[in-house]
């Protein structure tokens, strides 16, 4: 894993939020609130989760820091969570653009909950924390079925695609 292929992962994880996002904005606020099943109930509960550990995972790595778990009735729209996630990816653009290769390697040490300490490599956290919001993503588009709504197709091979057709390759 180098730097320069965290930063691709990245943008493809801001694009495909982006392509959530499209979709999210149709749905009434109700229905963003809305218990509908899943890990954590809502869509808007799920985001907001996806969004506090994407920064929670970057202040561990020494980037800016989020403080405690951001708490999903602080978001009660969808475009709160939108204009938040906005800067964590400024902040995550930052951190990323002052690593070098060899920085992926250093250790961090952290503990989830009441769990024992852990340590893992910056650059697998960060890789975590992109493939964790795949995970979330594809719940949050199993919700939008249940309520009705078709989210598209927001898997890499589509943004790789139209990434190839932006440019001409």
């Amino acid at each position: 894993m180098t730097v320069k292929d965290l930063n691709e992962l990245y943008d493809y994880s801001c694009w495909a939020n982006q392509e959530l996002f499209r979709v999210l904005s149709q749905l009434p606020p109700n229905q963003f609130t809305q218990t509908v099943g899943g890990s954590y109930g809502s869509i808007r509960n799920t985001l907001v989760h996806m969004m506090s550990a994407e920064w929670g995972w970057l202040s561990r790595c020494g980037g800016s820091e989020r403080g405690a778990a951001l708490a999903p009735n602080d978001y009660p729209t969808c475009d709160s969570v939108k204009n938040t996630w906005k800067k964590i990816e400024i902040y995550v653009r930052h951190f990323l653009s002052r690593l070098e290769d060899d920085d992926l390697n250093r250790i961090v040490e952290f503990t989830l909950g009441s769990s024992q300490k852990r340590s893992m490599s910056i650059g697998d956290l960060l890789h975590h924390a992109i493939v964790h919001g795949v995970h979330h993503r594809g719940q949050v588009a199993l919700m939008l079925r249940t309520l009705g709504y078709a989210p598209g197709n927001f898997d890499l091979l589509f943004y790789d695609a139209e990434k190839r057709a932006m440019t001409g390759q």
